[in-house]
């Protein structure tokens, strides 16, 4: 197993590239799936996760082709020949579970096993079951599987209780060729759930109001082929913002939108870190430690859960007392035991943590125990004294395309190594 060595205490300068949003192009691939038309995907990070996505949807018939040089994809599902996708892929990854709503919409048939992914908390997935339970599908569970048969799904009105991106996603997935009105009340509002409309509206869906708490789709017969510009990723927008302000660095972060980075922005310049807007790019300026801050996670357009662990990297050093308060998942403080491995002062009580800021972090070796949590140690490494080991490094290669490669070139001594 590949392992990124670290040799802190560089003040980053640069330019860095954000990469287009993974948690955008995978629900955008499994969208596909709607029309027998070829769909053409640009500007796609390939991560480990587009990997496995796009190997799902082969194995059930589907034609892709990667141009990775251009870092493009074309998808034609013209060929399904099977409505369940092998449980040696589903498991690797939850959004694997994202192609229910397709094949159940499209073909009124679907088998998948429970999904993996990330060990951050439960993230049930009744809510999905139970938005296409309300479009008429019949749903049941069992031997670790969900199967869901339909003849027509009918649109309809559906709350759901917690604004959950997923479910979201899979409704709005399920009713654009349902008949009839859908309507999702607290749905979910991320800028990853607009793309996601945007694409199926330029297939020819009718869907209006993604970005608020309230989607309407109205059901059409069918949906045709189209070419597709994924979002730039806001979280890694977020972490290389973060790693500018914990080296005490000066970064002009490119390829970002603006309003969907607001939260980390607002952030950063509460703890004194300067924050430059331009056009598409942010430059971070920082000098000596931050001001602590207390943050609570919250489902967008509040914090983002996906920066908490970064930013509990940066309140490690910050002058003063932090409260980082997580609301989202409930397993997701993870990588609190190996931020106290080096040096960090943090102490848990519930869904809090207290971080005192220290003067300094030191190098230690220590474990990713999740995507975000091994982008924390790798902003804890920058900033440490003597030399971090990061392990388990297979987690950051589900979510940042060549982290190493970036942060390298902002002058980061830093480099990935084979056991």
């Amino acid at each position: 197993m590949d392992r990124i060595i670290i040799n802190g205490g560089i003040n980053l300068n640069g330019r860095v590239k954000v990469s287009a949003a993974k948690n955008s192009v995978l629900p955008i691939i499994a969208a596909s799936l709607l029309c027998p038309d070829e769909c053409f995907l640009e500007d796609v990070p390939f991560l480990d996760d587009v990997e496995v996505i796009c190997s799902v949807l082969d194995s059930i018939g589907a034609s892709i082709n990667v141009i990775k040089g251009l870092n493009k994809i074309s998808i034609k599902a013209d060929n399904i020949n099977s409505t369940e996708p092998p449980y040696d892929l589903v498991r690797k990854m939850r959004a694997s579970f994202l192609v229910m709503g397709p094949l159940l919409s499209r073909f009124g048939r679907v088998k998948i096993s429970l999904p993996g992914g990330c060990n951050i908390g439960t993230r049930p997935i009744d809510l999905h079951l139970k938005g296409l339970s309300a479009l008429g599908a019949e749903v049941s569970l069992g031997h670790g599987y969900v199967e869901a048969i339909c003849n027509k799904l009918k649109g309809c009105k559906i709350y759901l209780d917690f604004p959950s991106v997923g479910a979201t996603e899979n409704i709005i997935m399920a009713a654009v060729l349902a008949d009839g009105e859908t309507t999702i009340q607290n749905a979910a509002e991320e800028p990853e759930v607009v793309d996601l409309s945007n694409f199926l509206n330029s297939m020819g869906a009718n869907i209006v109001g993604a970005g608020t708490d309230t989607i309407k789709i109205l059901g059409v017969k069918d949906l045709k082929g189209t070419t597709h510009q994924v979002i730039p990723d806001r979280i890694e927008a977020g972490t290389y913002m973060a790693a500018a302000a914990i080296t005490q660095g000066d970064v002009f972060v490119e390829n970002v939108i603006l309003e969907h980075v607001r939260p980390v922005i607002a952030k950063l310049q509460e703890a004194g870190v300067t924050v430059i807007e331009g056009q598409n790019k942010v430059r971070v300026i920082s000098r000596g430690l931050p001001r602590a801050v207390d943050i609570k996670t919250m489902p967008y357009p509040g914090f983002p859960t996906d920066m908490q662990a970064q930013f509990m990297a940066l309140m490690s050093i910050a002058r003063g007392t932090s409260i980082i308060t997580e609301t989202v998942f409930e397993n997701r403080f993870m990588h609190i035991t190996e931020l106290k491995r080096m040096g960090a002062d943090i102490k848990v009580d519930g869904r809090s943590a207290v971080v005192e800021g220290r003067n300094r972090l030191t190098g230690a070796k220590v474990k990713a125990t999740d995507l975000r949590a091994g982008a924390s140690l790798v902003l804890a490494g920058l900033v440490a004294e003597g030399i971090t080991e990061v392990f388990d490094i297979h987690h950051l290669d589900r979510g940042y395309v060549d982290i190493v490669g970036k942060l390298r070139g902002l002058g980061a001594k830093i480099d990935r190594v084979g056991e």
